[in-house]
């Protein structure tokens, strides 16, 4: 039987601290406000969270440290929630489970705006000229199975006019040099892509969800002419839950980053899906969970602004998204399977500047380069330069 714990907060009281590893439990407000902030240099605003709302949910679902601080305004009252009770209540009050879904991909969608503009300075519109932009990216890198995919969904969101009538040009030229898959939505439940194929492009309309079943997906963002890679997603993981509960214009591309199948989810299964499965949205709630955590991490390595800091920060990342425990290490050098093309994209450095930026870090005393990926010589020291660099921008 379900038994959960109330808590009593006194005014000023800490409820959860940035970068503090007690994430076994969240909670929910019953009574009173509480504040929740970001350190400095993150760019994200206080925020006041009442009744009803949840405080610690991303790092107790996602078992990774604090991502803020929240202080009680006024006395409050909260349920304690394990993560292991997680499932059993959502059994009971599926609008539990629902609510928190519908606040990450919200949140998630912020993060993607402000990650973008943090990144590059600037910010992507959800439009058909959107597209367009996409497919042109694509096509002068050469990726013609991705790029003849975008302007087929521009065409089908603006059919006449002159950017189309050179859309269409473009199209019929690639359509005989390509073997982009599945144009349109199919009634199949598992779909198979090929490496360097699009599965959505970001401002295309669709409320499909996938989960990986096997291969890598990379999702990125087009804005003013550089890709920023945000995530690449690895079997288990689901992607484009945000267009589903949201029903708004996808907010980023999904790419197969490696020959990949995928198992697709309509609106009509997902509700079936909250209703009779509760262990799957359990499992959908950890996986936004994680992917929101990384966004709140992504954002600090944005923001800073020595492209080798970035690196070895975004490289630190990567060893953090695998939950590794430094004290626990036997082994503490690690061979990676990234690139240092793909770091520079992860953190969104500018073209011209891509090449100094991986011929510094290629010189850099914590890696060296085995077969073109990153080998990590001294894990430790690697993640303390890491926050060093992030503790410095503060």
């Amino acid at each position: 039987m379900l038994q959960l714990q109330f808590i009593n907060f006194n005014k000023g009281s800490y409820i959860v601290v940035e970068g503090k590893a007690n994430s076994d439990r969240f909670f929910i407000i019953q009574k009173g406000n509480v504040q929740c902030y970001k350190s400095s240099g993150s760019g994200i605003q206080p925020f006041v969270l009442g009744p009803g709302d949840f405080v610690g949910v991303v790092p107790c679902m996602s078992g990774h440290l604090q991502i803020e601080t929240a202080i009680a305004m006024t006395d409050v009252v909260a349920i304690a929630v394990r993560k292991d009770q997680y499932t059993e209540l959502i059994e009971k009050n599926t609008s539990v489970a629902l609510k928190i879904i519908r606040t990450f991909a919200n949140r998630m969608r912020q993060m993607n705006e402000m990650l973008t503009k943090a990144t590059l300075n600037s910010q992507s519109i959800d439009s058909s000229e959107q597209i367009l932009k996409v497919a042109q990216f694509y096509e002068k890198a050469a990726k013609l199975n991705i790029s003849i995919y975008a302007y087929y969904q521009y065409l089908k969101t603006r059919p006449i006019g002159p950017q189309a009538e050179e859309a269409k040009k473009k199209f019929i030229q690639l359509k005989t040099r390509t073997n982009a898959p599945y144009f349109e939505p199919t009634k199949e439940m598992a779909r198979e892509y090929p490496k360097d194929t699009m599965i959505f492009s970001e401002a295309q309309s669709g409320q499909d969800m996938y989960i990986i079943q096997s291969g890598e997906v990379a999702i990125s963002k087009i804005v003013d002419g550089n890709e920023v890679t945000l995530a690449i997603l690895h079997k288990g993981d689901m992607f484009g839950e945000m267009a589903l509960l949201e029903n708004k214009p996808r907010s980023a591309s999904a790419i197969a980053h490696s020959d990949c199948k995928l198992l697709v989810v309509n609106l009509a299964n997902f509700n079936q899906m909250v209703t009779t499965q509760a262990s799957l949205i359990a499992r959908l709630t950890t996986t936004l969970a994680d992917r929101l955590w990384s966004m709140y991490r992504q954002l600090d390595n944005a923001n800073l602004k020595d492209p080798i800091a970035k690196m070895i920060d975004m490289l630190s990342l990567q060893l953090e998204k695998q939950k590794i425990v430094i004290e626990k290490l036997t082994n503490k050098s690690q061979q990676t399977d990234l690139t240092p093309k793909d770091l520079v994209n992860m953190c969104g450095i500018p073209n011209e500047l891509q090449a100094k930026a991986i011929y510094d870090f290629q010189n850099d005393s914590h890696i060296k380069m085995v077969d073109g990926k990153i080998f990590i010589k001294d894990i430790p020291e690697l993640t303390k330069q890491a926050a060093f660099y992030r503790k410095q921008n503060q």
